[in-house]
């Protein structure tokens, strides 16, 4: 899908092969990947030059449970949807820190590219679509602010 990327992403993720795994997946589901970060202040370093549409963030990285702190300045601050990958499903901030939903480790490349399709809806339409497969919705979702759409 080379010269049709609609959406620009992010990764933050500290194992640098799933990374390169998911850069694949992701420019395969037309997605611009503007960069990529193993911590909070390479995730901000990207976030501050890129201004991402979506970011994919792990949930306990490098230094320490920092995903849930990113995940909350990237919405708050850069107008960011945030999907977590996390292998410790229990360390999901209550309320998911503004995040979309969190993905299981490991996940397979159809999980990805649905979480893509659904993340696209909500950021382009401001609707909420079915959730994937395998994605656990954010409980806020459920009752979505009044500028997203129902559902």
């Amino acid at each position: 899908m080379a010269g049709t990327a609609d959406l620009r992403v992010m990764i933050v993720e500290d194992q640098a092969i799933l990374a390169m795994e998911l850069e694949m997946v992701l420019t395969d589901a037309g997605c611009d990947v503007v960069g990529c970060a193993m911590d909070r202040a390479g995730a901000f370093a990207v976030a501050d030059r890129e201004r991402p549409d979506l970011a994919l963030v792990d949930v306990n990285l490098l230094d320490g449970l920092t995903g849930p702190q990113i995940a909350k300045r990237l919405v708050e601050e850069y107008g960011s949807a945030v999907v977590f990958l996390t292998a410790n499903p229990e360390q999901i901030p209550e309320g998911f820190a503004g995040a979309l939903g969190a993905v299981s480790k490991p996940f397979d490349e159809q999980t990805i590219q649905g979480v893509v399709a659904f993340a696209r809806q909500f950021i382009r339409l401001k609707t909420v679509g079915a959730p994937p497969r395998r994605f656990r919705l954010a409980p806020w979702l459920t009752t979505p602010p009044a500028d997203v759409a129902p559902h």
